[in-house]
């Protein structure tokens, strides 16, 4: 959550609003599937007080997708639920990489910053030293004549 309050009534793909008899016939499966894959761990629905499961548009989408796998590329449902773990360990490292990005691209401007002070403060009376290496070479000067 970004810090906002969140208006309580304010529906989202995680808000879990669907009856089990409602989240069967928008997957397309029978509410008896349901139970099953929630026994078994792979759509996990929200509950109610009394123990109800409330289905979640995400939810939905969720059972297509289980459903997709098992009918038409013929997966069990063991291979299904690892499938599963293993997108949603990649989604949760995807949002950490972004994260680590961001502060890293925070810190990378706090240092730029932070250097350009350093240098706005250096003392603009100073001379840099160079080192003179000694040379042979002789060099003559003569005071200009005055003209008549």
């Amino acid at each position: 959550m970004d810090g906002r309050r969140r208006n309580p009534y304010e529906l989202t793909d995680e808000s879990p609003v669907y009856v089990i008899s409602v989240a069967a016939q928008l997957s397309g499966l029978h509410p008896q599937t349901l139970r099953q894959y929630d026994r078994l761990g792979l759509v996990s629905p929200g509950r109610t007080a009394g123990r109800g499961r409330r289905y979640s548009a995400r939810d939905i989408e969720l059972l297509r997708a289980v459903q997709q796998l098992s009918q038409d590329e013929g997966i069990n449902l063991a291979g299904i639920k690892r499938i599963i773990e293993l997108e949603n360990q990649v989604a949760a490292l995807q949002a950490r990489v972004a994260e680590l990005s961001s502060a890293v691209e925070g810190a990378a401007a706090a240092m730029q910053q932070r250097e350009a002070q350093v240098h706005a403060s250096y003392r603009r009376d100073l001379v840099p030293y160079q080192d003179v290496q000694q040379a042979s070479a002789l060099v003559v000067w003569r005071p200009k004549r005055p003209k008549d």
